[in-house]
């Protein structure tokens, strides 16, 4: 669809980011880079995740001289309260119970940069996202499904399951998967214009 003599490269190790650029139909490598994805008191959540993007940006760029590199960060932020990756079962039930109900928000930072002009473009995406209210067993399930445990907010919108605790969506769906496309899509039209 665009850039075929332009190599893209994804550093992300996500394969929901890895599926939504395919869905774009472009041609592209991935690679998964390590940072530090510390959150900081006082930050803006749009903050935190263009900064965790650049951060990601930066790591990338040492292993890749040419192209283009797409980076993005995704968290879930209720009440103010960042919800990452859960790194146990209890803390996805009570990630869970406490989306259970309530509208929280979805934020992906993104940076889209060509190395061969200098070009770049950091930006984010916001979603607001209302859950039903969850009935203990459902939370237990699912977690028993493994699905939560790699996941901002321990959720996946694209799940089977998951996506039955969806009551409402407002903004991109595909920024809840982790990747706001169109921004993505305008953001490579840009640098390579």
């Amino acid at each position: 669809m665009i850039l075929k003599n332009i190599p893209i490269y994804l550093a992300s190790k996500s394969p929901r980011r890895r599926k939504l650029l395919k869905l774009m139909n472009i041609n592209f490598k991935a690679f998964s880079v390590d940072v530090d994805e510390d959150i900081q008191d006082g930050e803006h959540p749009a903050q935190t995740v263009k900064r965790l993007a650049l951060d990601k940006f930066k790591a990338a760029s040492k292993k890749v001289k040419e192209g283009i590199i797409i980076t993005a960060d995704t968290i879930v932020v209720l009440n103010k309260e960042i919800l990452g990756k859960p790194s146990t079962k209890k803390e996805a039930f009570e990630t869970l119970s406490k989306l259970s109900g309530n509208t929280h928000t979805v934020y992906t930072g993104f940076v889209v940069a060509n190395l061969s002009n200098g070009k770049k473009i950091v930006d984010y995406e916001k979603t607001r996202v209302t859950f039903r209210k969850l009935k203990r067993k459902e939370i237990i399930n699912y977690i028993e499904s493994g699905s939560p445990m790699d996941k901002a907010g321990a959720y996946g919108i694209q799940d089977d399951y998951g996506a039955l605790f969806i009551s409402k969506i407002n903004g991109c769906y595909y920024n809840v998967v982790g990747l706001p496309i169109t921004k993505i899509y305008l953001a490579i039209l840009g640098i390579t214009q």
